[in-house]
């Protein structure tokens, strides 16, 4: 526990001195201000109570014996091991930490909150949801995100009322379903009530996961365990994949699907892999039609080894949807790449659209309808057995060409990887493109308010 402490603290002092260092000097008017017209960010200076003091609790948060160690290397977490220069132990609960210090890398920020055309927003809202959800003020869950209001209403309200929120956004890591609890659930149900809170209606919210209806919400690739610091670490590791033997047809890492449970895609996953694994010897070209990992009770969740390994011999990777539409394991497969399956359009179709472009899917992933497989005996490896392997090959070179789009890269990275746009970097720009589309529509109603 001594260690843990000092690494964290190690690690907010460093918060700090870059949050207080974080700001390049580039003026509007030179040619680096150029580059970042209609770019500029504010990041607003809130308490830490609302972001650092939650790292601080990382041992006495509910369902984790010690949150702590996925917090080192400022969210990325521990090496997977001593001489890993791009593997971690990286808990998805962590993106609002990777992506707050990535933020402070930023080029284009500002201190001045009125030249800003976004305003970030470090608050660290999955880690202060715990409490609601599974802690002491569960039934208080309608109360998530009111003290943060008060703050921005009270602090320098003009930064908030200028816009009313609008050009604000914050990053939420976890589905979009874990804060839409409806205000006034009599006994509360699951969920904090964050994103039904009239207040921040106008403030974009970046979610794992988002819903299929609301404006302010859109989803981000759920964080890897790949986070390579250098270009040629992303370059070696991309031809790694190119040349893997693909000795299986198809793989399923993942829980649930057992005999005891009702009909789901899962369980189908599950009995067909499994009848397959004991009763094939392997079709054209491949020595086994499916493999399956077991990763019931989050036993792979960080540990990467568990599934990449099979992932970076399988031709496809079967990405049912579970408690959620989405899945971690979609990266995963990408970073190995693993082409995916995908059984319903909002595990990844109907999310992604900023990193996995809507008009392309065809070309680097093949839809399965779940109810064809669950209801009518459609068979998923039959499938597959049918794609043509030419058809194959381009689809997983697509899928090569998508590993730098679904990774967040290591803070502090080289200038040759800055020069790729990651994951982080296509999210920063989506979102100012979505907060810039909203303020020209709600200036065209200023203008023109019979326009309905």
């Amino acid at each position: 526990m001594a260690s843990s402490t000092y690494m964290i603290q190690t690690m907010l002092v460093c918060l700090v001195i870059c949050l207080n260092d974080a700001v390049a000097d580039v003026e509007p008017n030179s040619e680096g201000g150029k580059r970042c017209d209609k770019r500029w960010i504010h990041i607003r200076k809130i308490p830490p109570r609302f972001n650092l003091d939650l790292l601080a609790k990382c041992s006495e948060y509910p369902l984790f014996d010690d949150f702590c160690p996925y917090l080192a290397n400022h969210g990325l977490g521990q090496k997977t091991h001593n001489h890993s220069n791009s593997w971690y132990r990286t808990d998805p609960s962590t993106l609002e930490l990777i992506f707050h210090r990535r933020m402070l890398e930023y080029p284009c920020l500002t201190h001045d909150p009125s030249l800003a055309d976004a305003i970030f927003l470090p608050y660290y809202a999955s880690l202060d949801a715990l409490r609601y959800l599974y802690g002491p003020d569960y039934n208080s869950s309608s109360d998530h995100g009111l003290e943060l209001f008060e703050f921005l209403q009270d602090d320098s309200p003009e930064i908030w009322t200028r816009r009313m929120g609008h050009d604000h956004f914050l990053v939420m890591a976890r589905p979009a379903w874990n804060f839409t609890q409806p205000l006034h659930n009599d006994p509360p149900l699951w969920g904090t009530s964050f994103l039904e809170l009239p207040e921040f209606y106008n403030v974009t919210a970046l979610t794992l996961e988002s819903r299929a209806w609301p404006w302010q919400e859109h989803a981000v690739p759920y964080p890897t365990s790949f986070h390579p610091p250098n270009l040629g670490l992303l370059e070696s590791w991309v031809q790694r994949v190119r040349r893997s033997k693909r000795s299986n047809l198809a793989m399923f890492a993942g829980g649930g699907g057992s005999s005891t449970g009702g009909p789901n895609v899962r369980r189908s996953i599950r009995m067909e892999c499994e009848y397959a694994t004991a009763n094939s010897t392997g079709v054209d070209g491949y020595e086994s039609l499916c493999e399956f990992v077991d990763c019931s009770n989050g036993v792979c969740e960080h540990d990467p080894l568990r599934f990449m390994r099979p992932m970076l011999k399988s031709s496809f990777c079967l990405q049912p949807p579970g408690d959620t539409p989405t899945r971690r394991s979609t990266f995963d497969g990408i970073v190995a790449g693993c082409i995916p399956v995908f059984f319903e359009d909002l595990s990844a179709k109907a999310q992604y659209g900023w990193h996995l472009s809507e008009n392309e899917f065809e070309s680097f992933s093949v839809f399965i309808p779940k109810e064809d497989v669950v209801f009518k005996g459609l068979k998923i490896l039959d499938v597959l057995k049918r794609i043509p392997r030419a058809r194959v090959r381009r689809m997983r070179e697509k899928v090569l060409e998508l590993i730098p789009r679904v990774v967040y890269r290591k803070h502090n990275s080289s200038p040759g990887l800055r020069m790729k746009k990651d994951a982080f970097d296509i999210t920063v720009d989506g979102t100012l493109e979505k907060i810039q589309s909203r303020l020209q529509e709600l200036s065209l109603i200023h203008s023109h308010p019979l326009i309905l």
